[in-house]
């Protein structure tokens, strides 16, 4: 049966979208309109001590709109797409069992993937052979080992950007655990969500307006402190650059910064430019999912219409407020 349209299937609401483009504030109004357990996808959210420079959600808002999987792991550990998917599923039946709606809200396209979709099943991490492949991209360059993944899987590398060193390295070591390319074994024993799914979708019409609000936001980043939190992190002594936590937007030039490596300015346009990018690349990501239901978050309609959405989805909600405006 197909997830998306079985109405004996559980109903959960995704809601997805670029850096900044109101994602929180949506689901916190969906929280206030229907019997909803908002259940963070954010691969950065995870992470304890990473609060300002992730946009996480505050005390104060969380006490009113709790949101599972905030803060479930320190930087120095590693948190994968798998971990994501159990996690997930735990917070969606405790929704479930409690007369609850999961609305799952965040950025990261490949936990959402991984959730809907299942996973194939990978052979664990082997600390040798990672830290040989380690050793070579110090020699050789992380663009050497991007070619290599290339010659042995292009579909892998097409989708592998030559300076995301985790992915790569995570791709070759499964062609050598295995002898199969990695997008081959993603084909194989795939079990998808036993869910009914709503896509909703922040997509703005006006580009240049999220590039203006990324650059806001993480002006009130720095205005919270965030250059602080960073070197609380380093003070620790047992973090460093390479560590998936702080390859995040953000973090990663701010080490730079810290340590020395670039001027604050170059550090500001650095982080706005990877910032965006990362937008970018989110909407590319979103334009090849299918079944979304696309909403301008700019709009002045915004919340009435993904209300409305769900409540078509779902059945009316529980009440519905007066006035409602865009996602600013």
């Amino acid at each position: 049966m197909n997830p998306q349209s079985g109405r004996d299937l559980p109903p959960a609401v995704f809601v997805m979208g670029p850096t900044a483009s109101g994602k929180t504030a949506l689901a916190c109004e969906l929280a206030d309109a229907f019997p909803a357990s908002l259940i963070s996808v954010d691969s950065a959210l995870v992470y304890r001590g990473m609060d300002i420079g992730t946009a996480k959600p505050d005390a104060e808002l969380r006490a009113r709109y709790p949101h599972a999987l905030l803060d479930l792991r320190d930087p120095l550990e590693s948190y994968s797409a798998a971990d994501f998917r159990l996690d997930a599923l735990d917070a969606m039946h405790a929704a479930l069992a409690a007369g609850r709606i999961p609305v799952l809200v965040g950025g990261t396209g490949l936990y959402f993937r991984a959730l809907e979709r299942g996973l194939s099943p990978l052979p664990a991490a082997r600390p040798e052979l990672r830290a040989r492949l380690t050793r070579e991209a110090h020699e050789l360059g992380w663009p050497a080992l991007h070619a290599r993944l290339a010659s042995l899987d292009p579909a892998a590398a097409a989708r592998i950007r030559p300076n995301d060193p985790q992915r790569i390295q995570r791709a070759l070591e499964v062609i050598e655990l295995t002898g199969m390319p990695l997008s081959q074994l993603h084909q194989q024993s795939m079990v998808p969500l036993p869910w009914r799914i709503l896509k909703l979708a922040l997509i703005p019409t006006d580009r240049e307006r999220l590039r203006q609000r990324i650059a806001q936001r993480f002006d009130a980043m720095l205005a919270a402190g965030f250059l602080g939190e960073v070197e609380q992190l380093r003070a620790r002594g047992d973090l460093h650059a390479d560590l998936p936590a702080l390859r995040a937007v953000g973090y990663r030039q701010a080490w730079a910064h810290l340590a020395g490596d670039c001027d604050f300015a170059t550090f500001h346009t650095l982080s706005l430019h990877a910032s965006r990018q990362l937008a970018k690349r989110q909407l590319t990501w979103l334009r090849g999912e299918e079944g979304l239901r696309r909403l301008d978050p700019f709009a002045p309609n915004a919340v009435a219409n993904a209300i409305e959405i769900v409540a078509e989805f779902l059945g009316p909600p529980q009440h519905q407020h007066g006035d409602r405006h865009g996602l600013n």
